[in-house]
């Protein structure tokens, strides 16, 4: 591999962020706004996603329920990625596409927000869950690229989606880990507000 390969990977990275900011800034704050209200009511944000995916679910999660870069209480986020037993269970008992609709069939509630991650947003299994979130009257935010898939004709006029401007799922994926830490920022300055001391 050569040094100039690397240094390529670097550019289109950088310029793909320069690119996306402008596209994704408001998008990303009524993503926030949606979470926070739902946080505010007292329900909590369910995440699914396969893969890559899924390590985002994880980390988001993560960052909430422990802490971003503020001591804070816990805030109610869930991973729906994380349980091996319910993962395999569901798709050995049913079908790979049941393992997030049934989590969300099981601890959505109205009110609720469903961040639903696909780098393709042709997932079936993360269709699934926004259809049984849907059902559930829950609020999705929609991570997707490459023009949004199937899943950008599934949200409603209250969703938000956050489509990445991008072809390559690498490039995609790179953006969606900086939308999620942006998300985990604005949640803790609308719930706190200022600037980290």
């Amino acid at each position: 591999m050569s040094k100039q390969r690397i240094i390529e990977h670097f550019n289109e990275s950088a310029e793909l962020i320069a690119h996306a900011s402008t596209l994704l800034a408001q998008p990303v704050v009524q993503a926030v706004d949606l979470m926070f209200t739902a946080l505010s009511n007292g329900n909590r944000i369910l995440a699914c996603g396969n893969g890559g995916s899924a390590a985002d679910c994880q980390r988001f999660a993560a960052e909430l329920i422990g802490r971003f870069e503020r001591e804070r209480l816990p805030l109610p986020v869930m991973s729906l990625s994380s349980d091996s037993a319910i993962l395999t269970g569901i798709a050995n008992d049913y079908n790979f596409n049941e393992i997030f609709a049934k989590q969300v069939q099981a601890f959505g509630q109205a009110g609720d927000v469903l961040l639903a991650i696909s780098s393709t947003g042709n997932s079936a299994n993360v269709m699934a869950a926004v259809d049984a979130a849907l059902e559930r009257d829950m609020r999705i935010v929609a991570l997707t690229g490459n023009g949004g898939g199937a899943l950008a004709n599934m949200l409603t006029d209250v969703d938000v989606h956050i489509c990445v401007p991008h072809e390559r799922p690498v490039r995609i994926q790179e953006i969606h880990l900086l939308i999620i830490h942006s998300l985990c920022d604005g949640i803790d300055v609308a719930l706190f507000g200022g600037d980290i001391e």
